[in-house]
């Protein structure tokens, strides 16, 4: 994976959230993502968001974690918005992404669902040292944009927050 250590702005979504766990996420049983993902997508949710800054690019985010990655969190799945203050259609949220520093991941070319399982196991094994700073734990997201069209050969990006070592 290629690796870059950028400031991002604030980034303000709207879209549909679930909270999950990594426990429940590694058994397909029982993980919420999948359904989660399916029902935004199968249903053309994304139609429904009101002043979309670049429609077809998704973002994916985990944010409010109750620990680290392997406790429980917040999946929300929805697109940037120009229009924050807009209403928002009923059963949607907001989420602002905030501005700091990141660390983002861009994949090699690989199927779906293996080029999420792989960036994040990857990310997941990374000491301090190698990201470059501790991670955060505020909101972390995948960015889906043309270069996720073919589901066999998807290219995205994994943003993870830090604070730099100084």
């Amino acid at each position: 994976m290629k690796r870059t250590t950028i400031e991002k702005p604030e980034i303000q979504l709207v879209g549909i959230s679930i909270r999950t766990s990594y426990e429940k996420e590694v058994n397909k049983e029982t993980g919420a993502i999948l359904p989660c993902v399916m029902r935004y997508f199968h249903e053309a949710l994304f139609d429904k968001i009101p002043h979309r800054k670049k429609p077809g690019t998704t973002f994916c985010a985990y944010t409010e974690y109750e620990s680290d990655y392997r406790g429980a969190y917040t999946y929300f799945i929805g697109e940037e918005v120009s229009s924050p203050s807009a209403p928002l259609p009923e059963g949607f949220q907001k989420l602002i992404i905030p501005a700091q520093t990141y660390v983002q991941f861009t994949t090699s070319p690989a199927p779906m669902p293996e080029v999420i399982i792989d960036a994040w196991t990857s990310i997941w094994k990374m000491s301090p040292q190698e990201l470059g700073g501790d991670r955060v734990y505020h909101t972390d997201f995948e960015i889906y944009d043309e270069r996720a069209a073919d589901h066999q050969r998807i290219v995205m990006d994994v943003c993870v927050g830090i604070k730099k070592f100084v």
